[in-house]
């Protein structure tokens, strides 16, 4: 009495004897498969053509995907070799944080930005931005420890823009001048967009601009 073998046996035979059907090459042409996309018998052959199409399609998909993230990367770092640049040139004074909320806006195309600090060397105290700093500012700044990306839950900070109230989402920085030093400010950046800042979106270049608006005015403090 022959035994019978079940799917899982023969596909098991054929994953261990990958040599079968050249052995055996004119299985190839009587083997019927139905197929997805028409739904009409075909050859095992046609079948497999039909997998590579499939794999091939999905390939192209994701291949554009990565061809237009890297462009997307390319663009922003292009803007922020452009705004670094300009933060290079300017000069260490009062002047260099509006040069640099300004470049914000002109390299990234951001609608609202602005800054402020505090712990400022005595000649910068009275500057536009040194005020309207509460006691809360600085508590809230040490608080964050990557930047925060994201609807505005009115904010301390987002009022500090020029039409606080037409923001909807927005970019919160802390400025320090190390990893785990104490925020010396506040980077902020808004938009009428709900969807410009979410909480979803990549952050390692947000986190790169606070890092370099820490180091280029890291010479105002006191």
């Amino acid at each position: 009495m022959t035994a019978s073998l079940d799917s899982t046996a023969v596909a098991t035979f054929l994953a261990d004897n990958p040599t079968f059907f050249q052995e055996h090459a004119g299985l190839l042409g009587q083997v019927k498969l139905s197929s997805p996309l028409t739904g009409k018998t075909v050859s095992l052959q046609e079948r497999q053509m039909e997998v590579m199409r499939d794999k091939y399609k999905a390939l192209e998909l994701r291949m554009a995907e990565l061809v237009r993230t890297a462009e997307e990367n390319a663009a922003i770092a292009n803007r922020f070799h452009g705004w670094t640049r300009a933060l290079l040139r300017a000069r260490r004074d009062a002047a260099l944080p509006r040069l640099l909320v300004d470049g914000l806006k002109q390299h990234f195309g951001v609608p609202q930005a602005t800054l402020r600090l505090w712990n400022l060397a005595p000649e910068h105290a009275g500057s536009w931005f040194a005020k309207g700093v509460s006691d809360d500012a600085p508590i809230f700044a040490n608080s964050l420890l990557a930047p925060y990306c994201g609807s505005n839950h009115d904010f301390e900070a987002v009022r500090w823009l020029d039409d606080a109230a037409a923001v909807q989402s927005t970019v919160i920085l802390p400025l320090r001048s190390a990893n785990g030093a104490a925020a010396f400010g506040l980077l902020i950046m808004g938009s009428e967009d709900p969807q410009r800042f979410t909480s979803s979106m990549a952050t390692d270049f947000l986190t790169h601009i606070g890092e370099t608006a820490s180091a280029a005015l890291d010479n105002l403090r006191a």
